[in-house]
């Protein structure tokens, strides 16, 4: 599960900016999302994702706060650990431009396969690799 500090605002990025799916959505009564799931791709590849408590920190801001934390979101090639398979890593690519992301690298070649890698309105990073 990721949490967004701006869920609803997360999930309406990630699938402009991603092309993933809502599938699912559940709100408590003031609109906090308490679990939502994304499909990424046709295979059924799934994202879930929830507003978390009031006193969350999300990468981004954690980045700002924190010096240890900066030295390592300075470095690209580090993935927080969201990985998707794509079709099309390119197509992929340009889309997520068009809307935003912030690129941490080019698509590229390279073991295992054809990848780029962003990071969202709220700092988690994504890592876009394409099945061979």
């Amino acid at each position: 599960m990721i949490a967004y500090v701006d869920a609803p605002a997360a999930i309406d990025w990630l699938t402009d900016a991603f092309g993933f799916r809502e599938r699912e959505r559940i709100t408590d009564e003031g609109g906090a999302v308490m679990h939502a799931e994304l499909e990424t791709n046709e295979e059924g590849g799934v994202v879930m994702l929830a507003t978390p408590s009031a006193d969350y920190e999300g990468p981004r801001l954690h980045g700002e706060r924190c010096e240890r934390a900066r030295a390592w979101l300075a470095v690209p090639w580090i993935v927080d650990g969201v990985l998707v398979y794509v079709d099309d890593v390119d197509a992929h690519f340009a889309r997520a431009r068009s809307n935003g992301a912030l690129i941490l690298s080019e698509p590229e070649d390279g073991p295992p396969a054809r990848r780029y890698r962003a990071e969202d309105i709220e700092g988690h990073r994504w890592m876009f690799m394409q099945r061979e």
